[in-house]
Parts: C-alpha cells; structure tokens; sequence
C-alpha cells in the first residue's frame, strides 16, 4: 500500500517541476535596446552530432541534405548544379567537450564537371515554419577561388535572406575579405534577380581572415529590419519592401556557376566550407506550437522564464543545459528525427528520472519515509 501511495506520488512531483525559458529566449540586438523575445530553438552542434546518416542523404536532426540538378539557365550561369547528398558529410569529434579543430559539416564543391554542371552542396532544415527571429552558425570558409558559401533563410526567389562569402574576392594581401549581405526581393527579381542593382546588397569588409577559422554569421530578421552580424558585431541593417513577410526554412549551401559576377569558378580543386553550429531562435509560424507557447509560458515576468541567448558563445547551447528547453523539440548527439514543428521533446524528455532525482530526491525520500512510517 505504502509503494503505491509512492508510485502516486511520483506523477504529482513530476507535475510541480518547473522549467526556465519556458517563455522564450531573448535578444538584445544592439541597434533598438530592445529585448525581442523568441518563443522557439533549433539547435544543432555539427561538430558533435552527424545529421547527414555517414553521407547517405536522408534528413536526420531536423535537417536534410539536398539532391537535385539545375540547368545553366536555371543557375543563372554558364555550368548547370549538380547538387549531391554525397557532398554534404559530417566529421564527428567523439570527444564531448572538445570544439574547434576541422571537425564539424563538411559542404563540398568539386573542381571536375559532371555533364556540364558543378557538383555543389546543399543542406536545408526540414520545417518550414521558421519566422523572426535571431540565426547564427559558425563557418570557416573555404579559401579556394570560385566559390559561393551561403547561409540564408529562404521563402521563395523575392522573400530571401543571404549570407554569401564570394571566395574569389578574397584578398589575403591586402587583407581584403568582404562577406555579402543580400535580401532578394521583388525589386532584385525586376533586375534579373541581381541584388548588386538594388538596395538589397550591402558589402561589408570583415575585419579578419574567415578561411582560417571559425567565426559566427548572424541576422535579426525583425517584421521592419533585418541586421547583419559577425562575431557579435553589428555590421548592417536593411529596412524596407526587401524585408520578408512570409515564415521560410534555413539553408546551408556551398556552390559555383561560374558566374564572372558573382561566384566565378568552378574552382580548380575541391574546395570545403566547414559548419561547426547552427543557432535558430525564432517565432513559429505552426498554430499548433503557438498554442503550445500560450499553455507553457504563464507568467513571462517570472524568475528564469525568458532566458538571455548568450551573444557569440560557440560551445553554449540551451538544448545541452538542465531544464532549458522545456517543449522544444530538441536533439541528442547522434539523434535522428525530423524538425516537423510538433509539440514536445526528440531527445530532451520532459520529467526524465535523472530531472526528478535531482529536484525531487529529497521531498520524495521524506515522502517515502513518512508513507512508510505511517504504514
């Protein structure tokens, strides 16, 4: 009688555990000293977690390696894309706690033609469901002439966010490394879908060499703004009609047309621009996770129920803490499943017996004692 009294009683302590972040994770962007709050996360450590089923295709981890073929028209140059799950891999560091080094996803651009189109690589994130919020990832781009490497959100050819490193207009004597920052947008498309012969291009010189390590690529994509980000620091901001209106997916992409206006190329070897870290804090655009929101988030001006996202922190993430994502659907190190936009956890389960053991153990174990006793 007195065990079942106890097994009653896990149920109602499970129930009482609170979680932090339950109302979001917040942002100071720099440029408004506002705190904008996104009720959303996905996070994914490339170099700890093999989305890509060892080159294999398939989506894993709420991302999924593209495969598809486009012709030089379509491209918008003078070679086709052949783009092959086989050119998106995953080098793994099976030490938890080690980062840094060559470790991470692996995006490939081969030098040899294959029908008159460039091998490239591509991947996408399986929901389509992202909206505003803050995404960042962790690249060291390649240093191989005749590439584009792109980080960007993406609707359709008028509502797009890029991130493009052109690596033929690096530099490294004169220490010029410009990254492009483009909103492709309706105005882009008039122009033949050029973003040079719009406002929707700024280009900005960083201030360091991005093909001899890692650093963080960012942008806020607010309902008036979008602001643009490397390592922390604020280097653009685009207002106006480019501004998207519409939720869209993230992508990864590392590719060549040869182009002699944009990427030029193909480049003469294999060239590799390696992620370490993709961080998407973001407003759903499901209903079924706005209701989710609204039934987990009670009191926003409570303790610990929004919670800052560390600005430029490459090892933190919220999905590896105690508690942190409470709902999210996050995943494991080596965890498959598909980024759907449902409700709960992939690998974070709420209540686990390790949560229950740390917060509850003691009030359980008085609880024991007293139902024992009184038995």
């Amino acid at each position: 009688m007195a065990l079942y009294r106890a097994l009653v009683l896990l149920p109602l302590l499970c129930g009482f555990a609170a979680s932090d972040c339950e109302c979001g994770y917040s942002v100071n962007s720099g440029a408004d000293d506002v705190d904008h709050v996104f009720t959303d996360l996905l996070e994914t450590d490339f170099i700890h977690v093999d989305i890509t089923g060892n080159g294999k295709g398939g989506s894993s981890n709420g991302w999924a390696p593209q495969g598809y073929n486009t012709s030089s028209e379509v491209s918008r140059g003078p070679y086709g894309e052949s783009f092959a799950v086989e050119n998106v891999k995953s080098s793994i560091n099976k030490d938890p706690k080690a980062y840094g080094g060559p470790d991470g996803l692996l995006l490939t651009v081969r030098s040899t033609l294959q029908e008159d189109s460039v091998p490239v690589a591509e991947l996408s994130t399986t929901g389509l469901h992202y909206f505003y919020g803050t995404f960042r990832a962790g690249m060291k781009i390649t240093d191989v002439p005749g590439t584009c490497s792109a980080f960007f959100w993406y609707q359709n050819d008028t509502q797009e966010i890029d991130i493009e490193f052109l690596s033929a207009q690096f530099n490294r004597d004169k220490g010029v490394f410009p990254v492009n920052f483009v909103l492709q947008s309706k105005e882009a498309a008039d122009a033949g879908y050029n973003a040079a012969n719009t406002t929707g291009l700024h280009q900005v010189n960083l201030p360091f060499d991005p093909t001899t390590d890692f650093h963080e690529y960012r942008f806020d994509f607010f309902p008036d703004k979008v602001l643009f980000y490397a390592d922390g620091g604020l280097l653009s901001e685009m207002t106006g009609s480019g501004v998207p209106s519409t939720p869209g997916h993230l992508l990864l992409s590392h590719w060549s047309n040869g182009n002699p206006g944009w990427s030029q190329g193909p480049p003469a070897v294999d060239a590799v621009t390696t992620v370490s870290y993709v961080k998407a804090y973001f407003n759903s655009s499901l209903v079924q996770r706005q209701q989710d929101f609204a039934s987990r988030c009670k009191d926003p001006a409570a303790s610990g129920a929004v919670c800052a996202i560390p600005d430029h922190n490459a090892t933190f993430f919220f999905s590896k803490g105690d508690n942190l994502t409470p709902n999210q659907t996050t995943y494991g190190d080596g965890g498959d499943g598909g980024d759907d936009g449902g409700s709960g956890d992939a690998t974070d389960e709420n209540c686990s017996g390790m949560l229950v053991a740390r917060i509850w153990g003691p009030w359980l174990a008085m609880a024991l004692i007293y139902l024992f006793h009184w038995h």
